[in-house]
């Protein structure tokens, strides 16, 4: 059984998938009716954050009075996702009912197939299951909503697959060991043909420009466009940039556009600050390199650089330098954005960049763009 679900990128007609959260919260669903109602599920349908329903054919079923497993597998659409087609088990088991919750309590673990964190500077602690946050409230969220209250529960995903899987990805580099994470935003996987995406995000930037706005807020992603919504920007004049900074710096040459602020994540901007206009990991990287050069030009001692050169993410780096009264090195970076930025562009638009972190929120902002920003 097909998600059928399609969106139209470029003219083209793609079928959209879902994450490999909505796949562990499915398994989870189904394993929490059959410990509560003893029969088999067969089927189960979960609403993802997109508001977008998906009904998963569920495998594997055992129930028993002290637990239940399900799995369910991964569609990914029409996406060239490494995960389409893992299959991803939940056996869940209630450790003792507790009067005294109001909320029953869920514990996620990870089993055979899915990381942990080792390294500090993630989104999740260390030793935890790479279930990121999104998806990790799905899935206590599909738990509760079949035992509400008063219930401690353990939740062990694991899918054996993902050993292997994980070797292909950035995991172990970002000290993700012993499998895949379990990824999701949205719940839904968009396929991401490369020139039909490209084409749908320079659409919204001309839209933007036919609507009359001259002031154009670039994002990488979601969080970027949540940073500029909260500063009282127009939805209409944010736009998503992806990767492909010099694709949509080319597209905005194009357009009567007077300005521009780049508003971005330390991991993904700092790229900019180094020349670097496809910020995708598979093209380029050097996010370290660039902090490092720019606490060098600051006038950092030489312990502090080799610490940055030891430190595993471009955020854990941000934090090292706040603690260190390092401010003027995030400044600098982002006038050094908005140098090679003006550069690439043919003509004369001006532009103001925003770093922030998922941790700290906004951390620097180039000159005059603290009039656009609140930022202390």
């Amino acid at each position: 059984m097909a998600f059928e679900r399609y969106i139209t990128k470029g003219g083209k007609k793609y079928r959209l998938g879902y994450t490999t959260g909505t796949t562990a919260a499915g398994a989870a669903k189904a394993a929490a009716e059959m410990l509560c109602r003893q029969k088999t599920v067969k089927k189960v349908l979960i609403e993802t954050p997109a508001e977008i329903e998906v009904e998963m054919e569920v495998e594997d079923c055992f129930y028993s009075q002290e637990l239940a497993r399900a799995a369910v597998v991964k569609d990914a659409g029409d996406d060239p996702d490494q995960t389409d087609g893992i299959k991803i088990t939940v056996e869940l088991k209630r450790i003792k009912i507790d009067k005294a919750l109001v909320e029953s309590k869920v514990i996620i673990k990870a089993g055979e197939g899915i990381g942990r964190v080792t390294k500090p500077g993630l989104q999740l602690d260390i030793g935890q299951a790479a279930v990121n946050p999104v998806p990790r409230e799905m899935i206590k969220k599909a738990v509760r909503d079949i035992f509400p209250k008063n219930n401690v529960l353990e939740v062990l995903i694991s899918a054996p697959a993902g050993v292997e899987i994980a070797r292909k990805t950035f995991n172990p580099k970002l000290g993700i060991k012993g499998g895949i994470s379990i990824l999701g935003t949205s719940g839904i996987v968009e396929p991401m043909s490369e020139s039909a995406y490209k084409e749908s995000l320079a659409v919204e930037l001309r839209q933007a420009a036919a609507l009359g706005y001259k002031k154009i807020i670039l994002v990488f992603g979601n969080y970027g466009k949540k940073e500029a919504l909260a500063a009282g920007f127009k939805e209409e004049q944010i736009i998503r940039m992806s990767n492909f900074v010099g694709f949509m710096l080319a597209e905005v040459d194009q357009l009567e556009i007077d300005e521009i602020i780049m508003v971005g994540h330390i991991g993904k901007i700092v790229k900019v600050a180094g020349g670097i206009f496809n910020t995708h990991s598979k093209v380029a990287d050097g996010r370290r390199e660039i902090i490092a050069a720019h606490a060098a030009l600051a006038g950092a001692e030489q312990k502090v650089i080799e610490a940055i050169f030891s430190i595993n993410t471009a955020e854990e780096a941000v934090d090292y330098l706040l603690a260190h009264k390092l401010e003027k090195v995030l400044q600098n970076i982002c006038e050094a954005v908005v140098s090679k930025v003006e550069a690439k562009l043919e003509k004369k638009i001006k532009c103001k960049s925003v770093i922030f972190t998922l941790n700290q929120g906004i951390v620097a902002l180039s000159r005059e763009a603290e009039e656009d920003f609140d930022f202390e």
